[in-house]
């Protein structure tokens, strides 16, 4: 196979000490590396990891604005799996972070979503 997997998801945040903050902290990622760049207008990369899962996080200088049309082209979403999903709901609420889409049962699995501190989406998913 040419192609073995997802090797990582990037967010270029409003402001990066927030947003890895919001990983590490609450999700409970940890920083795997993290490199100062001089690509202009690139400032620094932080790749973070939970479990096989890697985020890199793109510090840039002045980043435009993300759209809020709730439906557009592009990647709408990065998805969690979570093992239990009242329990990731109560911890999330406790954390003070409000759900954007309550839990709802699609038959095979929950689904919920929650936001970064950027606005966007982070789906949770419980397989059952």
């Amino acid at each position: 196979m040419i192609f073995k997997r997802v090797d990582h998801v990037e967010l270029v945040p409003k402001d990066p000490h927030i947003t890895i903050g919001f990983f590490v902290n609450i999700l409970g990622f940890k920083i795997k590396n993290r490199t100062k760049v001089d690509l202009p207008p690139m400032e620094e990369v932080i790749f973070l990891e939970l479990g096989d899962t890697v985020v890199e996080i793109i510090s840039a200088k002045e980043p435009e604005q993300v759209s809020e049309a709730p439906w557009q082209v592009g990647y709408r979403a990065l998805a969690l799996e979570v093992e239990d999903m009242s329990k990731a709901v109560n911890y999330l609420k406790a954390k003070g972070i409000p759900m954007a889409v309550d839990p709802v049962d699609l038959g095979g699995s929950y689904r919920a979503e929650i936001r970064d501190p950027n606005g966007l989406i982070i789906e949770l998913r419980q397989w059952k």
